[in-house]
Formats: structure tokens, sequence, C-alpha cells
């Protein structure tokens, strides 16, 4: 592949870095610090830009906070970056780096890639599974060990030479990488990118030195169907190989199973070699948030989200009878909808607001 050089002066560029604030603005506008910058935002374009210049561009402490994510409360340490300068900086570099990812990135990489959400992921594993009864008798499921954090830096800032030979660019690419003491920060922009960069090298060893035909990954997460068991078993190994040549190490808890015995759980749904239905946890998380939506005169702009966010879930499974009996019978997908349109009209035009 050719090396790339010349990207620096788009990064920083007034306009790039004008877009950048308002793309990571987007569901923050309403915060203080946030509406100061974006109402002064010609100045404070022109301050990152001197950061950016003159290379006096230094990281942010980060904001550290525990979450506990998932039906199984799974611990996550989310290292959240400053708005300003370090999410606006992350943004316009990613603005100008996301069309050489994007070159030779795999098409059925799913997870922080714009169009390819959960919703692309669900409708692979759906396709694959009513278009080829032979070729999907089996599932190898399995994920990656503590994926973010166990992210070598020094294979990574390899990785971006062999594609970049921008030094400039280099050098901001390297800084951000460094702003964490060992992997990726979970919670920077560029770490949903640069993960996903990370193991480009790894689907196409299965893609293509493995000859898998039916391969689907979701950030760490990887599927892969076939019509041998055996066949799955040994491609199970050769991808733990593969995977602690880049000091990564695969979960023990992998699985390989006849897909008309047991459903494939992913996405948030479970896939029968039939049918497609959501997750116990899921369905019950949407029984208890109507119920309690319902008992409520009118719900807020956060409720509509929700009820708009659940029916999403639902039409992409078979549940249209739970839809019928927990969602349509409590709640107004119409009323959630035009809730929705309402708020977008009011933070696009905020003279509207004010007049109100």
């Amino acid at each position: 592949m050719k090396r790339i050089g010349y990207l620096y002066p788009k990064i920083c560029d007034l306009n790039t870095i004008k877009t950048a604030m308002l793309k990571a603005s987007l569901g923050k506008r309403d915060r203080k610090h946030v509406k100061a910058i974006l109402d002064d935002i010609d100045y404070y374009a022109l301050e990152i830009q001197k950061m950016l210049v003159n290379k006096t561009y230094v990281p942010s402490p980060y904001t550290i906070k525990r979450i506990y994510d998932g039906a199984h409360k799974k611990e996550r340490v989310i290292s959240k970056p400053r708005f300003y300068p370090d999410q606006i900086i992350h943004w316009a570099l990613m603005l100008v780096l996301e069309p050489i990812m994007m070159r030779g990135m795999y098409e059925y990489t799913c997870g922080s890639v714009p169009g390819r959400g959960t919703t692309y992921g669900q409708n692979l594993i759906r396709k694959a599974l009513d278009d080829d009864y032979k070729g999907t008798k089996y599932c190898l499921k399995m994920d990656i060990s503590k994926f973010y954090p166990s992210i070598d830096q020094s294979l990574l800032k390899k990785m971006f030479r062999r594609v970049i030979k921008d030094r400039n660019c280099l050098w901001l690419v390297d800084a951000i990488i460094e702003s964490s003491e060992s992997g990726l920060p979970i919670g920077n922009y560029t770490s949903q990118w640069f993960s996903n960069f990370f193991l480009q090298s790894l689907d196409h060893f299965i893609k293509e030195k493995l000859g898998v035909k039916h391969y689907i990954r979701y950030v760490d997460d990887l599927v892969i169907l076939g019509g041998n068991k055996k066949e799955l078993h040994r491609i199970r190994k050769e991808i733990e190989k593969f995977l602690e040549s880049k000091k990564l190490k695969m979960k023990p808890n992998w699985q390989v199973f006849p897909v008309s015995k047991r459903f494939i759980d992913f996405l948030g749904l479970k896939f029968y070699r039939d049918k497609t239905t959501l997750r116990k946890a899921n369905s019950l998380r949407i029984r208890r948030r109507m119920a309690k939506i319902a008992k409520k005169k009118t719900f807020n702009y956060l409720d509509a989200c929700a009820i708009v966010s659940y029916w999403g879930w639902i039409k992409r499974s078979d549940s249209y009878n739970f839809y019928l009996k927990y969602v349509r019978s409590k709640v107004s997908l119409a009323r959630a909808k035009g809730a929705i349109r309402y708020h977008a009209y009011l933070r696009n035009h905020p003279e509207f607001r004010a007049a109100c």
C-alpha cells in the first residue's frame, strides 16, 4: 500500500477545525462550557490551529469514570477527554484519517463505523443463516480479553507508519496514543477508529488466509459460521495464534456449537435457524420502561427516544406480538416520533425557542 503524505495541513485547516467543533458538540450544546466555545467559534478554532501548527498541544488529563454496562453489569473504566481542546482535535484528526482507514477495512466489520452499527451486524447474521443452510450449520463465537487496554501501543504506531508518511500527522497520532499509560482509553473518539484499524490484519487473515466465508466482527466480538465443526476448531486455534502475535488474548469462554440446537446470542438478539428474538434481559427492560412511561400524563424527550429505540430492536426481531402487548397498548409510537421531531426543530432553530 502506498503511504500517504500531506495530511497535517488538512488537519490544521480552520474549516476542518470548525467542522470538528460542530461534530464534537453534538448532544452537548446545552452544556455551558460547550456553548461558550461555540459562541466564539472563530477565536477558539484559531487557538487550536496555533496549538497544532506550533506543536504545543498536550493531551489533557482524563476524567476517569467507572460504569457497569450490559445485562451482566460488566465493569468498564471510561476515560473522558475534555471537550476543548481534546475532543475537537480528535475529531479534526479523524475527519482527515477516516477515508484512509476505510480503504483497508473489512466490509463486515461493525461497530464505531459509519453505517455499520448493530442493525448492520444483525442483518448480516440473519442473511447468512437464511441464504446458506449448509455453510452455517455450526457457529464459532469468541471475543478478545480486555481488548482496549491490551492494545500494544508500539505495534499500533508501526501500523500507522505503514500507511502514513506525514511526520507531523504521526506526531499527533502518537501524542493521542501515548495519552494513556497503556492500550487505548475507552472514551476517546479516536480509540474507536484506532482499535478497528489495529484489527484490520486479523480480518484479512481470517478472510484471505483461512478462507472463511461467513465472518462478522463487532469491535472485539467475533462470530464465524461454517459447515464443519472440526474446521471451526482449527480456525479458532489459528486465530488464537494470530492474536498472540499481536499481544492479544482470546477469552477462554469461546464456543463452537450447532446452530440447529442453540441460538446465536449476538448484538442484543438471539438468532435461531428460523427466527430472531429479543434477549430476555432486553425484553424485560423494555416492558419495565414502557410500563413506567405509561403512568405519566406526558412523556419527555428521553422517553420518546427510548420508545423509538426499543421499536427499532423489536422490528428487527420476530416480536410483533410482544410489541402489541407491551408497547403499543401502553404508549404511542407516533407521538414519540413527533416529540423527537419537535425537539430537533427547537435545537436547529434556537430563535424559535427564544420566542417561546
